[in-house]
């Protein structure tokens, strides 16, 4: 928030009280290398008025790595649907196109990691894990085409997901994994996006996830852990599929989420005391667009121009901090790029300047990018378009990406 202050912004930063400690001098690194990108936009008044998103170089770099990924990326081997995504879903943001041809081999790959059982894999032979279910099918309802829609297995995803729940409401992320509400999350929004969805499939699951609401207000994993920006995007966005936000303490959970973005940075921390970190651009910011959706129900006076959330200061930490000079964004300063972080800081940056009914474009004018959806993360064009398909076998026309009112009929239709 520091450049939306003035010349002197420095009362911002933490303060100590002269007791030092690993985490107070973590921080204070981080608001050096933040204020000296700061004060030279200061300087340079101007600057910040028309400082540009870097679309071309942030094109070319997903585009490379659509087609070839270095050996750099072995590590992620189990992740390759993941890897889909974040390059699929952040093309879409920056308004490219995939090319027809390219979205058939992306077609064909998923075919390869498709389980016979039900659900997508990491890699070819691994097991079935929801979290690569929700990339595959969330990369597949990015594309265009119909004969990628095809690709996926009705019948035996129903299966997989009904097999990944358990008596209490949970979700395990795969064949005697772990659980948390990341499987509620995922399962939820794959059903809806394939219109598979049954109550039975989500039985006592809205209970299970209010349970994961702790005492500051925000969501853990699972019931008695710590409260994390993803977890709990994960948890309200889930509880809006299910139509069961009446479970949960929504002002404690607001007190908690206006208090996750950075007073001096501009951007989001993921829990109490931590680091700004580029991707809760999106965990966290991305709860403003469902917050105001459910809360506008009991306050009929909020404004639909606008989040509950500076988000000026946001787009200030993600154009002039997590920009990398050749392409793609990153945590915070200093970081490495990668695919997980320019998908997040992209799809943060859009929902920070897309409200139900204005936009608000921090920057040269071009810098704006599609509006995502802020329940599924895709974009708005594409969000219902592959279920209408699979239970209709018709295509729908896509939504301009002008028309965001429209988005909060969506949400109460989900």
């Amino acid at each position: 928030m520091a450049l939306a202050v003035g010349k002197e912004f420095s009362y911002l930063r933490l303060s100590t009280d002269s007791i030092e400690t690993k985490t107070s001098v973590e921080q204070k690194n981080v608001e050096d290398s933040v204020e000296n990108i700061y004060q030279a936009c200061l300087i340079r008044p101007r600057l910040k008025d028309t400082f540009p998103l870097h679309k071309v170089r942030h094109i070319s770099y997903l585009k490379r790595g659509l087609c070839q990924l270095s050996e750099n990326f072995e590590c992620l081997d189990a992740s390759r649907p993941w890897l889909c995504y974040w390059i699929v879903h952040s093309l879409n943001l920056l308004g490219e196109r995939i090319p027809d041809s390219q979205q058939l081999k992306i077609r064909d790959f998923f075919s390869t990691v498709q389980c016979s059982t039900g659900g997508f894999c990491g890699n070819v032979g691994h097991l079935p894990h929801l979290a690569t279910t929700y990339a595959a099918v969330s990369a597949i309802a990015s594309l265009d085409l119909t004969e990628v829609y095809d690709v996926i297995d009705r019948p035996a995803l129903a299966s997989f997901l009904s097999t990944m729940h358990k008596p209490d409401g949970s979700f395990t992320m795969h064949y005697d994994g772990e659980l948390d509400v990341r499987g509620a999350y995922c399962a939820a929004v794959v059903s809806t996006l394939t219109g598979i969805k049954t109550d039975e499939m989500f039985e006592n699951t809205g209970r299970w996830v209010a349970s994961c609401q702790t005492y500051e207000g925000g969501f853990g994993s699972r019931p008695g852990t710590e409260a994390h920006g993803g977890y709990t995007f994960c948890a309200l966005a889930t509880l809006i599929l299910l139509n069961k936000t009446h479970l949960i303490d929504k002002d404690r959970l607001l007190d908690w989420a206006v208090h996750r973005q950075m007073v001096f940075e501009g951007g989001f921390q993921g829990r109490t005391n931590k680091l700004v970190d580029g991707c809760y651009s999106f965990w966290q910011g991305g709860l403003f667009p469902l917050l105001h959706h459910i809360l506008s129900t009991d306050h009929s006076g909020m404004s639909s121009k606008s989040w509950l959330f500076s988000q000026v200061s946001l787009q200030d930490y993600i154009l002039f901090c997590c920009q990398y000079p050749s392409g793609g964004l990153v945590d915070k300063p200093g970081k490495s790029r990668d695919y997980y972080h320019t998908c997040y800081c992209l799809s943060g940056l859009s929902i920070s300047q897309h409200s139900f009914s204005d936009q608000v474009v921090r920057g040269d004018p071009n810098n704006m990018v599609e509006p995502t959806h802020p329940v599924f993360n895709i974009v708005l064009s594409k969000a219902d378009r592959m279920a209408k398909y699979l239970v209709t076998g018709k295509v729908v026309e896509e939504v301009g990406s002008g028309e965001v009112v429209e988005e909060k009929e969506k949400i109460e239709n989900c």
